[in-house]
């Protein structure tokens, strides 16, 4: 995997070798300017993971993507892919607050939540809204990643942070986008129950003691530089190594991130990263919409929203348009 620089920006390929071109042993160097000095070596970007549940200490590396990353945990386990249904970043717990999403800091633990059982729940919606906010893993599974308190889904037992949409009235979802889940859920007609078919991540055993980071140390074989930076996994391209966002632009990350749980019932810090970047190359309201609709117009934001967006933005800036 390619390393990129500070701004995103690949290094070129090739290069000298160490001494320039190959010389005869003995063959002195001809006389001039010093040699250039040889470029910076590509960081070796490993990662140390295990099962949620339990598991041996794994490594992984030479990912650039989500659906990679689990590929390489698959590899590792001798599973299946598809059997991990979402990842946490230095926890083995259930925790949406450490749920992995777009970045990855150089010093994270993954731990992959995998399959366990599978449940169908009857669901009748008495009202709009469900109370239930969803993401999606970014290979295909949607899953719960809040429940209101009070809602209808709070007084179902059953249902629970971290279970996985694997259909809805017997039709499959397995490869829609969270926004997508979303809507079919909005959409369903009101009094008519309905049946959520439910993958619950496999439960932990009394392992908690194994883990432990064996092995050669987390640093290990990792060159990098020193200060913070993630490794940001896009949807689209290869993944790129960048600082870590500013306090500005996280608080403006999460407010959007609560805007889109307010208005469509999803979670999506990736996109709402996404959406702080077009704000801040965007000089109006207007241009944002466009920018927005340009990317990301499966979404169909509503204005109202996308202001939202905008003042969001501007507050974390301390902007006072």
């Amino acid at each position: 995997m390619q390393r990129a620089g500070r701004h995103g920006q690949r290094p070129p390929e090739g290069g000298p070798m160490e001494n320039g071109v190959g010389q005869e042993p003995g063959t002195p160097e001809p006389p001039g300017p010093a040699a250039p000095r040889a470029p910076r070596s590509r960081p070796r970007l490993v990662f140390h993971t295990q099962l949620a549940h339990g598991s041996p200490t794994g490594r992984i590396e030479g990912f650039t993507n989500v659906k990679e990353l689990y590929a390489k945990i698959a590899e590792v386990f001798d599973i299946s892919p598809t059997e991990i249904l979402f990842c946490t970043l230095n926890t083995h717990k259930v925790d949406m607050q450490k749920l992995l999403g777009g970045q990855i800091g150089l010093e994270d633990f993954i731990f992959a939540h995998v399959r366990g059982e599978t449940k169908e729940v009857e669901v009748t919606k008495t009202e709009d809204a469900l109370g239930l906010t969803i993401t999606d893993n970014g290979a295909g599974y949607a899953f719960i990643k809040r429940i209101k308190e009070g809602s209808i889904i709070n007084r179902l037992q059953t249902v629970c942070v971290g279970d996985s949409i694997e259909a809805i009235n017997d039709h499959t979802i397995v490869g829609c986008r969270h926004y997508e889940v979303a809507r079919m859920l909005r959409e369903l007609p009101r009094a008519q129950p309905f049946t959520l078919r439910l993958v619950q991540p496999k439960k932990a055993f009394d392992m908690i003691g194994q883990r432990t980071r064996t092995g050669k140390s987390p640093g290990e074989g990792r060159v990098v530089a020193s200060g913070k930076e993630t490794l940001r996994l896009r949807t689209q391209g290869p993944a790129v190594l960048e600082e870590e966002p500013s306090p500005s632009e996280e608080e403006a990350a999460r407010r959007v991130d609560d805007l889109l749980e307010s208005y469509m019932g999803i979670r999506d810090s990736e996109l709402a990263s996404t959406m702080v970047e077009a704000a801040k190359a965007s000089p109006s309201v207007a241009q944002l919409a466009q920018g927005l609709d340009s990317v990301l117009g499966e979404f169909a934001f509503p204005q109202e929203f996308v202001a939202e967006v905008w003042a969001a933005v501007c507050h974390a800036k301390g902007n006072k348009e």
